[in-house]
C-alpha cells in the first residue's frame, strides 16, 4: 500500500498514525504542495491523504482511511471522540492555524522543497487567515490562548498511553495531529501529562515531532 501525504498536514497525520499504531506496512509518498495533477488523477480532487490500497484502488478522506486500516488489522471499530474533546478542538480551531500555518513553510519540510510550492501554500492560506507576517507578529497573543487551552486539555488526557485512559480511540486520532503541529511553535508550554502523552503517541505511531526546529 502507498499513502500520499504532506508532512505538516494534520489529516495526513491521522492516516499515518493508524499504520504505526496497528503495525501495518505502508510506503509514504510526500507530494509537493503545488502538485495538483497527482491527487486529481488519483481521486479527482486536490487533497491528501490518499491511500493506494493493495488492489491498486485509491481512497481519500482521513477518517475513512483510519477506519479501513483499523478493520484490515483485525481490530474492532474505534470508540468515538468524547464530546469534551470535540468541544476543545472546536475552540482552538478558531485560531490555531494562525500560529501553525505561517511556520509550516519555514521548517524545511519536503512538500515545500521548491519556491513555487511555498508560494502556492502562502497564496492559498492567506486567503483564510490573512497575512502570514501579521499572524507571526501576533504570536504572543495566540500563545497566551493556546497555553491556557492546553491546561484545560490536560484534564482530558486520562493516561500517557491513550487519551481516554483505556484504549486507542478517535480521541487519539484527532488530538495527536494537532498537538504534533503545536510542537513547531516556540513558546508552547505542554502540561506534564499532555507532554508525556504526545511523546508516547509519537513513539508508538512512529512519527517525528517538531520540537527540535520550533520557531
Amino acid at each position: 500500500m502507498k499513502l500520499y501525504i504532506y508532512d505538516h498536514c494534520p489529516f495526513c497525520s491521522r492516516a499515518r498514525m493508524i499504520f504505526g499504531l496497528r503495525q501495518m506496512a505502508v510506503e509514504e509518498i510526500v507530494l509537493l504542495n503545488d502538485d495538483e495533477t497527482t491527487p486529481i488523477a488519483l481521486i479527482g480532487a486536490k487533497q491528501v491523504p490518499i491511500l493506494q490500497k493493495a488492489d491498486g484502488s485509491h481512497m481519500g478522506e482521513s477518517l475513512d482511511i483510519v477506519n479501513y486500516i483499523n478493520a484490515l488489522s483485525g481490530n474492532p471499530p474505534l470508540a468515538d471522540t468524547r464530546a469534551a474533546v470535540q468541544t476543545w478542538l472546536q475552540r482552538v480551531g478558531e485560531y490555531i492555524n494562525r500560529l501553525i500555518m505561517p511556520r509550516d513553510v519555514e521548517l524545511g519540510l519536503p512538500e515545500f522543497a521548491t519556491p513555487e510550492s511555498i508560494q502556492y501554500f502562502i497564496d492559498k492560506k492567506e486567503k483564510f487567515i490573512g497575512s502570514f507576517a501579521e499572524n507571526r507578529h501576533k504570536t504572543p497573543e495566540y500563545l497566551a490562548k493556546i497555553n491556557a487551552d492546553l491546561r484545560d486539555l490536560d484534564a482530558l488526557i486520562q493516561s500517557p498511553d491513550w487519551a481516554n485512559g483505556a484504549t486507542l480511540s478517535l480521541d487519539d486520532i484527532v488530538l495527536f495531529p494537532i498537538l504534533r503541529n503545536l510542537s513547531m511553535v516556540k513558546g508552547i508550554v505542554f502540561p506534564e501529562k499532555t507532554l508525556h502523552y504526545v511523546q508516547n503517541m509519537a513513539q508508538k505511531a512512529k512519527m517525528d515531532l517538531y520540537f527540535d526546529r520550533a520557531l
